[in-house]
This record gives structure tokens, sequence and C-alpha cells, in this order.
């Protein structure tokens, strides 16, 4: 399956199927691309001829502050990061500005198993510790890299021997105290020694697992497809609590990971709900509703927040599918700005400003104070429908804006301008944000590669 088709496909596939299944066959049936959903795109398509407006459409609203055309702004001097524990970086899901990649050259590539596929789909982002990467391909094959060569140190198949969940994808991983815990579409959330590999413990859910978990305080923090949060002991597997958010007719098969800043765990859900919780008991703090009260057409009702919650200073800042940016008050819940924006990507935030890539290839500078717009590079601009790329989350290294595309390229921007640095290509697409540790950036491709960037 292309890029382009699969995340066609991703942006309508129905919760409760995917709740009472975890197996990629039975998910294929209700592709919008093939078969009986195939010709309901139609009727949404003719639909708009009719007078709807698309969703994309709203984004003509984004525009670039007059008071901050050409204006200059703070970014934090690059740092080095040394370790890479959970998908954001740090348990906030939040880095500021990485020392990493200067040269921005290919050092490597390694094939980490499994490519995607029909059946198979690589979801979890690259984690890193302790000298080492961990990966996971798209068949639930587990392993550990040396940072330096790419050489695999070790690998490790998760996929349960029952017949009844001999299909399933998604998933991801984190690291804390020497375990990688690995969340999957087998419904399972299991722990590994970072060392070798082993086993520890295995601890069955009721649904299917997309989204990678977050480790904190002796607890494992995972969301299943079902709209419900799960809380884990890292010791021994037991589950300590659960959360259920308001349960979503469809949902983006990309899935959202935890923000910890001390004892408040933020959460995104499919609903569009963005929620605050105590970590110790999942007691409730405040819920936020990120989506607009007007959508205009089938795609913008999916309210899914897929990319992960970003805790900066004393703000969340988060993005919906359902063209909703916002900066909302860590302690309070309370929203203090929102953009009209459209993505699946995580924004990232640094100094005075947050980046977000949208749905149609725009990278966006914000304020992070006011919400309003430095500057927008289009990715896509000029180019022809079959040419145009979906762009993943960016990092920010080394003076340099770096975000991956579908099509195989790594594209370096100016991030106080948007300008063009440079450009990589990485062998096929990718849509995984990268990272950036021990003064390397990574990515993990569609075709099964950890790719290197020094």
């Amino acid at each position: 399956m292309t890029t382009r088709r699969k995340l066609g496909a991703i942006a309508v596939i129905a919760l409760l199927a995917l709740g009472g299944c975890s197996t990629v066959s039975k998910i294929g049936s209700i592709n919008p691309f093939r078969g009986r959903d195939h010709e309901k795109a139609r009727e949404r398509n003719a639909s708009a001829k009719a007078g709807r407006i698309p969703v994309i459409a709203l984004n003509d609203q984004l525009k670039v502050a007059d008071a901050l055309k050409g204006q200059d702004f703070l970014l934090p001097p690059p740092a080095p990061q040394q370790d890479w524990p959970v998908p954001g970086g740090t348990l906030e899901q939040s880095v500021e500005h990485v020392d990493a990649a200067p040269a921005f050259q290919i050092a490597w590539r390694r094939s980490i198993g499994v490519p995607e596929s029909r059946r198979h789909h690589i979801t979890a982002p690259p984690i890193a510790e302790g000298g080492r990467i961990f990966v996971m391909d798209g068949a639930a094959g587990v392993s550990a890299h040396d940072e330096r060569t790419g050489a695999q140190i070790w690998r490790t198949n998760i996929q349960p021997k029952s017949r009844r969940d001999h299909e399933a994808w998604g998933g991801g991983l984190a690291y804390a105290d020497g375990k990688v815990y690995v969340s999957s579409g087998f419904r399972e959330v299991v722990q590994l020694d970072a060392r070798t590999g082993a086993l520890g413990w295995r601890s069955r859910t009721d649904a299917p697992l997309h989204a990678a978990p977050t480790v904190a305080d002796g607890r494992v923090f995972v969301a299943d497809v079902n709209d419900e949060l799960l809380a884990f002991d890292t010791a021994s597997g037991l589950q300590l609590w659960t959360y259920q958010a308001l349960t979503e007719p469809a949902r983006i098969l990309a899935a959202s990971s935890s923000a910890v800043a001390n004892d408040t765990l933020v959460t995104s859900f499919a609903s569009g709900e963005l929620v605050a919780l105590r970590a110790a008991n999942g007691n409730e703090l405040w819920n936020a509703a990120l989506a607009r009260a007007s959508r205009t057409n089938a795609l913008s009702e999916i309210r899914d927040i897929p990319g992960r919650p970003v805790v900066y200073k004393t703000d969340v800042f988060a993005v919906s599918h359902a063209d909703y940016f916002a900066a909302v008050d860590l302690r309070t819940g309370s929203v203090r700005w929102t953009l009209p924006v459209s993505a699946i990507t995580t924004p990232w935030a640094a100094g005075d400003v947050v980046y977000v890539v949208d749905q149609s290839g725009q990278v966006i500078c914000v304020s992070r104070d006011s919400g309003q717009v430095y500057w927008i590079r289009d990715l896509n601009a000029g180019l022809k429908k079959k040419k145009r790329a979906y762009w993943s989350s960016p990092v920010l290294a080394s003076n340099r804006l770096v975000t991956l595309s579908s099509k195989g390229e790594a594209l370096a921007l100016n991030p106080k301008t948007g300008a063009p640095l440079g450009s990589l290509r990485l062998g096929t697409g990718a849509l995984l944000g990268p990272i950036a540790v021990s003064g390397m950036i990574y990515a993990v491709t569609e075709g099964g590669q950890l790719v290197a960037i020094r």
C-alpha cells in the first residue's frame, strides 16, 4: 500500500471494528479505497463538489501576522541530548533544541526487519538510551542497535503464540530503568530487558494498542483504540487504574503518547479530548475539547488528536485533525489561543515559538505567547497532486528544523525564516518523526530501515 493511500485509509478507520479485532485482514475490509467504502468516499467527494468546503480550505484563514513579518525571535542554543527514552524525547514530550547532525549527511542505513506493506505497518518511533537505538518493525519485531554503527545488538519478536492474533500491527516503545516497554496491536504490553531483549512480563488488554507507552514513576501509561487509558505497574505488569474517554466512531490509525509533568498526566484521544489526570490514580483534573463546533465535511468530523501533547513551560500544545491547534494552560486547562490547523503530527516548542506541520504540507512557525504566525512554508507549493508529500513531525537540531516526507526526503529548514537549507534522500518514505540524540538524527522508514544522519 502506498503512503498516500494508507494515510487516506487511516483517516476513516472505524473505532468499533478496531476495538473488536486486531487483525489487519479484517481492518482492511473497511479501507475507504477498497470495496463499498470506496463508493462512500466517492459520494463524499460529490457532496464536496456540490458546495461543501474542504477542511483544508479552512486553513486559508491562517496568515502571517503583519506585526511579526520579518521579526526575529528567541531560540535557545543547541544542547546535547544523550538519551531519548520516549517518542518525544522527555516525559514532557518536549525537547527544545538539540546539538545533532551538524553536517546533515547520511552516515549509515540498517534494516530493522519487516517493512511496510498491506498487512504490516511501522508505527513505533525510535527511542534511545545508553548508546542503543530501540526500534520495532512491521511484524512486532523489537531490536536494539548500536548508535554509532547501527549494528544489531539483539532482536526479540513479541508476537504471541495465540492463533487468534496472528496478524496485528501498531504500538510503540518506551524505556525506563533498564527495561524497554512495548505496546502492540496484539492487545499486550510487554516488558523486555534493555541489555538482552529477554522477556520480563506480558499484560493483556481488552483492545489493540496503537500508541507508544509512556513510563514514569513506576507506572506504564498507554491508550487503547477504544479511547481507554491504562496504567500498569512497571515491576509486575499489574493494571493499576483506567480512564475512559468519550468513545469516537472514527479515528486515525496513529495514536498519541501521554506527556507527564510532575504528577500531571496529559493525554489526547480520538474524541478530540485533551485530558489532564492525576498520574497516581487517574483522577481527572481538567478536560479540553480540541474540535470546532461547526465542521463542514465528513473528514473534519474526525476529531482525533493523534500527535503527542507537548508540555512546555506552563502550557500544553496540541493539534487535532479537526482544524484546531491550541495552547492550553497546564494548571487550569483553559485555552489561551487557537489556530485553524489540521494535523496528525506533534508540535515542537522551543524558545519563543512552536512549530507544527499540517496535513497539506505547510510548516507553520507560531508565537508561543500570542498564537500569531511568524512564517509559513508550504513544502508542496507548486507541485501537482501526485507529487505532493505528507510530512512528519519536526525536530529542531543544530539550527535546522528537520522534517521527513512520504516521498523519502529529509528536509532541513531555517528555523527563523523557513527557507530550505538542504535535503537528503532516505530511500523510502518516512512519516514517523525523527529523533536527535548523541549528536545524530535517526529516522525509521517505511522500507524497514533505520537511517542515521550525522
